[in-house]
């Protein structure tokens, strides 16, 4: 008997090492699961399961029902209806022009409304009514339109600020909010935002969510920022509107915030109103609140004002409008909390080393959430929550898992060069030897006020920097949520200043381990964390081996001047112009200690990333091949500040992993 145990224990490595680990091609492969339609009485949903292939990439999806109380998923196919929402009234999809509805659960359909071109469809809960987003021509700034004899003019003419955001360039078009009656055709639709200049849902990423009816169909809610111009570029006021039908009146229910006011949701019961909010305009990074409006009486309270972190995630209501449910992050993870809205009392429901991110049904204490790790793309999972436990319901990538050595993580806490404790996480390779010494990757986060978690990437994935061999070391540095609102805070116009010690510290902290190379570490990360690559490379004292940065920023003057938000520039810098000049143009700008360069860095940039813009990248790729440093450049003209296409993804992936088997 001992025997054999030993032979199995020698066979387990043996076993382990006959799979494979994680690759570019498999990463980008994965299935995603993505809900789409949750029943009136939270007892069903359909979900879609979507898979790229990877020669022509698109994704091919299939759609399910699921029977949120047994967990029976029956397959379906709505051929090439899009699933709009279900209600009451039944399922309602859009195939075209038209909007159709079914009342037997997508066995037989009726035409319901033809709508025409339209985005972000939500129809009324009495089914009368229908909303709907559809760009409109607001403003002539390109050629064509202010001139219409020259119509192969490609002239773009502006006299304000906000002329490009994100990815696209303005052309004079805004996404408005149209309400129609199902008794009228189309054309009688209102528009809300009649001749303004003014975006909902919000660009780049509003959707359906930024407007809902009211419980008794009789108003309309939206989210939209009234500002326009260099107005809206320097602000982050974004209000929740109410559109009354019958008088044809709107009154703006946030007024007297002068942060963001976003994700309005009535109760069950519709009694109530919460929605998340941020007190302080131009802080893009505020403490995110939980606000709930007695809808009759109007009154208002911030019910997690007294709560030290941020609701950084999904709020939603409890069946019985007694209970709200929130995601947060917290610790180096995100995790799912209860909030009573009569005491304010907040308190958390599942603890573990993942991420629970959207939740979408409560039946009977058991919530339906999705959830993720580092080796685990997004799966559903029902959560107790009165003891928190978890069980999977949805699996859809264990054929692949099951071949798959997946690493290990653990957060350990660091000690900080003023003394505070880090979190600081540690993934470690498939079949990780203690015995071995590795090299290392030093994860720069962007944001800068982003968590670091338990989140799977198709960019920067943990796992898969793992399975080549890399411990990835991912310190929770100044300005990460989850670690209390002052630590968050802690990097608004110090950006070089402690949190580039924290990564130092970090850094150190891992070099006394046994089985890290401290002579192979390298830096890597994008936006902020391109910028901490940058600022690291000059002022590392050879810590460092070689260094990655994607879209980060290089010359903060230049960045300044070429950037989009400047809401955000302008609260966690400051203007080119202030005096005295802020620290962020001389002693935290990267571009001031090129002649410290001192070892090999690839720089990675997206043509039409317009919140960092190409020229960063460019800039510091010149500067490194004049100062004679080994440098790469890697373009991808059709890229924003993401990687999105999956091709481009695979070769992204590639010269990451290129470069550091040449360099590291």
């Amino acid at each position: 008997m001992k025997l054999k145990n030993s032979l199995l224990a020698l066979a387990a490595p043996l076993l382990m090492n006959a799979q494979q680990v994680m690759t570019p091609e498999i990463l980008w492969t994965l299935k995603k699961v993505g809900v789409q339609a949750v029943s009136p009485d939270q007892s069903s949903l359909i979900y879609k399961v979507g898979q790229v292939d990877l020669k022509t990439e698109k994704t091919k999806n299939e759609s399910y029902f699921l029977n949120a109380v047994n967990h029976q998923s029956v397959k379906t196919d709505f051929g090439k209806k899009a699933v709009i929402q279900w209600d009451k009234n039944g399922i309602y999809a859009q195939e075209g022009d038209q909007i159709l509805l079914s009342k037997d659960n997508g066995k037989t359909w009726t035409n319901f409304y033809t709508i025409g071109e339209a985005d972000n469809i939500v129809i009324s809960p009495d089914g009368r009514k229908i909303a709907f987003s559809r760009q409109v021509l607001v403003e002539k700034v390109m050629g064509k339109d202010k001139y219409p004899d020259t119509p192969k003019t490609t002239a773009q003419v502006y006299t304000d600020l906000n002329h490009r955001h994100w990815d696209y360039f303005n052309e004079g078009n805004y996404n408005h909010i149209f309400v129609v009656q199902t008794s009228e055709k189309v054309e009688a639709a209102k528009d809300l935002l009649e001749g303004k200049m003014w975006d909902s849902p919000q660009r780049p990423f509003g959707g359906a969510e930024d407007f809902i009816w009211s419980p008794d169909s009789s108003q309309l809610l939206y989210v939209t920022k009234p500002k326009s111009g260099k107005d809206y570029a320097t602000s982050t006021n974004t209000d929740i509107f109410a559109y009354d039908l019958a008088s044809g009146s709107t009154r703006n229910l946030t007024e007297s915030n002068k942060g963001y006011d976003v994700n309005p949701k009535f109760s069950p019961d519709g009694k109530s109103l919460v929605w998340q909010s941020m007190a302080r305009d131009g802080y893009e990074a505020d403490k995110n609140d939980i606000k709930i409006m007695d809808w009759k009486s109007g009154k208002t309270e911030n019910l997690t004002k007294n709560w030290d972190e941020s609701v950084s995630g999904e709020v939603f209501w409890g069946a019985d409008s007694k209970t709200i449910y929130f995601t947060a992050a917290f610790r180096g993870t995100k995790q799912l909390f209860s909030l009573d809205p009569k005491n304010s009392r907040v308190q958390q429901i599942t603890r573990g080393d993942f991420d629970v991110n959207e939740i979408y049904t409560d039946n009977k204490n058991a919530l339906l959430v999705s959830r993720t790790d580092i080796n685990h793309a997004s799966e559903l999972f029902t959560v107790n929550v009165k003891n928190g436990d978890m069980k999977q319901v949805t699996d859809v990538n264990k054929d692949i898992y099951a071949t798959l050595a997946q690493g290990k993580s653990e957060l350990k806490m660091v000690k900080t060069s003023d003394g505070k404790e880090m979190g600081v996480w540690f993934h470690y390779p498939p079949n990780f030897d203690p015995n071995k010494k590795y090299p290392t990757l030093v994860y720069c986060q962007g944001g800068p006020q982003s968590a670091l978690t338990q989140f799977f990437s198709t960019r920067w994935n943990f796992a898969l920097m793992a399975a080549n061999g890399y411990i990835v070391v991912a310190p929770n540095r100044r300005g990460m949520p989850g670690w209390g609102t002052k630590w968050n805070e802690e990097i608004s116009r110090d950006w070089g200043g402690q949190p580039m010690r924290d990564y130092l510290a970090a850094t150190d902290y891992a070099k006394t381990l046994p089985y890290v190379d401290g002579d192979r570490v390298a830096a890597v990360g994008a936006s902020y964390g391109g910028y901490s690559v940058f600022m690291l490379a000059g002022i590392h004292n050879n810590r460092f081996k070689t260094f990655i940065a994607h879209d980060g920023l290089f010359d903060m003057k230049s960045w300044y001047l070429t950037t989009e938000e400047l809401w955000f520039a302008n609260w966690d810098l400051g203007s080119p112009w202030e005096k005295p000049l802020p620290k962020a143009y001389t002693e935290f700008n990267p571009s001031n200690f090129v002649d410290r360069w001192n070892k090999p860095i690839m720089i990675v940039q997206g043509g039409i990333d317009y919140r960092v813009p190409y020229e960063q990248g460019q800039e510091a790729f010149q500067a490194a091949q004049l100062r004679g440093l080994k440098s790469k450049l890697v373009y991808f003209p059709n890229e924003n500040h993401w990687v999105l296409h999956p091709q481009n993804g695979l070769v992204w992936q590639r010269e990451f992993f290129d470069w550091l088997k040449e360099t590291l």
